[in-house]
């Protein structure tokens, strides 16, 4: 009987040792959690940026105003019988 108790003892000894310290361990799932939650923030952020993407897009295809304003924005597009006037900041 005695025999028994001690072999039980080592055997819930191991199991603890495994749960706390071996592979696939509490602190390995709390790392894991951790990292999924990080990974969650990323993705919404993407998935924001990707809805943003998608709106630009069908705002290009639909009008020709996104497309000028465009133009203007990241060509420099001046139509006939504009003035173009570029302000500078004052230094210091």
């Amino acid at each position: 009987m005695r025999w028994v108790t001690i072999l039980l003892l080592c055997l819930l000894g191991m199991l603890q040792y495994r749960l706390w310290m071996g592979k696939n361990s509490i602190p390995d799932y709390l790392s894991m959690q951790k990292q999924v939650r990080e990974q969650d923030l990323q993705n919404a952020n993407l998935t924001q940026r990707n809805s943003l993407l998608k709106a630009d897009i069908e705002d290009l295809k639909i009008g020709l105003e996104a497309a000028e304003e465009r133009a203007r924005n990241d060509l420099g597009l001046i139509k006939q019988g504009e003035t173009f006037y570029r302000i500078l900041p004052a230094e210091n």
